[in-house]
């Protein structure tokens, strides 16, 4: 089990998040929250990445927030400064890995994680991989065709947030950019990894857990 603490941003202030170490020999993985805020499924998940052998970091973006309704979540995450978050957070997140591990860090999220996980893919230069569940940011702010980064994106066939046009839309930003790039996709709902949620998926996330798993293995 890990634990919360406070790590430094580039900015010189800190920022809150969930910490579950495997060693100081091993590769990092930050962990980036659903619209939901840090709950106790995400902190699971890093949890189960440290169990994986991998020290994870899961940062608190809404500060101690957490949603319980799906409109309390869409009013926070359209609150978020997007490129604070990623370029304060996530990147202190990355560097405080990067310094407790081995040196390398993979961004992974899911939702608005995920979209975050692209950004921080894109602006973060610590990052030295990325795993996107079901999320994409603006192209104005985070353009997918500049990843220097093994990307991996898992995606749901029925969704109309993160719909299969705009997954397509992405992936000829990723072949346009020439990013060495694997995409997934999964007849299932958006959501389909978090397990408390009405559209977890059991087969689906297993699946997309195995083959992350093989791309960490190869890209850390």
């Amino acid at each position: 089990m890990g634990q919360m603490m406070e790590f430094k941003r580039p900015d010189g202030g800190s920022t809150r998040g969930y910490l579950a170490e495997a060693g100081s020999d091993r590769p990092g993985v930050i962990v980036i929250q659903e619209w939901w805020g840090l709950n106790d499924q995400i902190c699971g998940v890093a949890d189960r990445f440290a169990r994986a052998g991998y020290n994870a970091l899961a940062p608190d973006l809404y500060a101690g927030r957490v949603a319980q309704e799906a409109d309390e979540a869409s009013h926070m995450m359209t609150g978020l400064d997007f490129p604070g978050a990623t370029h304060e957070d996530l990147r202190g997140a990355a560097q405080h890995l990067g310094g407790c591990g081995n040196g390398k860090v993979a961004s992974m999220g899911f939702c608005m994680g995920g979209a975050l996980t692209i950004a921080a893919a894109v602006h973060v230069p610590e990052v030295t991989t990325a795993v996107c569940y079901y999320g994409i940011p603006p192209k104005e702010f985070a353009d997918a065709s500049t990843i220097k980064v093994p990307f991996q994106g898992h995606f749901a066939n029925i969704d109309d947030w993160c719909t299969p046009d705009a997954v397509n839309a992405l992936e000829a930003d990723l072949t346009a950019g020439g990013v060495d790039y694997e995409l997934h996709r999964y007849d299932a709902q958006h959501a389909f990894f978090n397990e408390v949620s009405d559209a977890y998926d059991v087969a689906s996330a297993r699946d997309s857990w195995t083959l992350m798993s093989d791309f960490l293995s190869r890209t850390l």
